[in-house]
Parts: structure tokens; sequence; C-alpha cells
């Protein structure tokens, strides 16, 4: 319970710092909640300090790490909110919540600009990051 709680809070306060639209009005969302991410498609996220990445579709998200590049699939339960999308799970024993926004984002790391932010809370800690999808791609190079 905690969990989700943390995570319609989280998806709440981005939708309140979403800017003069009402939340209702922002692009991709609807009175029902964020539609800029079809629940069938694949969403890449990733982030650096330390280095982190993944994937997820549906209810199944595979987490990698330069230690793990194979990555550890976990189930999580997608949760849609005014300002994004939510995935709550558990991965080695540690609560697993994640927040998709939409929202510039660099990874530092590249000249790339990606359409969405990353929100990890992981193991005590929180890591930020970036995401795309193949209908919504980076811009930049592929392999910079």
């Amino acid at each position: 319970m905690r969990a989700y709680v943390l995570l319609f809070a989280n998806l709440g306060l981005l939708a309140c710092q979403a800017g003069p639209q009402d939340a209702e009005n922002a692009p991709g969302t609807s009175p029902d909640g964020f539609t800029g991410i079809a629940a069938d498609e694949i969403i890449y996220f990733g982030g650096t300090e330390p280095f982190w990445g993944g994937e997820v579709q549906g209810n199944r998200l595979n987490y990698t790490t330069p230690e793990n590049p194979d990555g550890t699939a976990i189930t999580v339960e997608r949760f849609t909110g005014q300002g994004g999308l939510g995935f709550s799970g558990t991965l080695a024993g540690q609560t697993f919540d994640m927040t998709v926004t939409p929202g510039e984002c660099g990874d530092g790391m590249s000249d790339r600009a990606y359409p969405y932010t990353v929100t990890l809370m992981l193991d005590g800690g929180q890591r930020n990051g970036c995401a795309h999808t193949d209908d919504q791609p980076f811009e930049g190079l592929e392999n910079p």
C-alpha cells in the first residue's frame, strides 16, 4: 500500500508541475489519465551514476546494469496518473517503483534528447533517467 501511495503522490505532483495548462488538457492526457504511451508499446529507459536501464511492456519489465547486461525480469503493475505512468514491483527483494513522465530529458553522456523523464525508487534511493518508445524515439545519434 505504501508503494501505491508514494507512486500516486509522485504522479500527482508531476501533474501539478505540468505548467499553465490543466493536467486534463495537457498533451497525452484525458479525464481518465495519461494516454501518451499505449499499453502495448515498449518503453526503453535508462540512467547514469550508477548505470541502469531496461525496458517495460505491459506487466513485464527487464532491469539491466553493467554487471547484469541480460537483465532481471520482474512482473510490475502499471498505473496511469494525470501526469504519466507508474510501474511497481519487487526486484531482488527490494521495492521497485518507477514513474515515466513527459518532459525533455538528456542523459548527460550523449547529445540525445529523450521525450520522457524517469524516476526510479529502488533499494532506498532515487535514480533519475530518461525514456523513449519506438513511436516516440529519442533525437540524436543511434550510437554516439
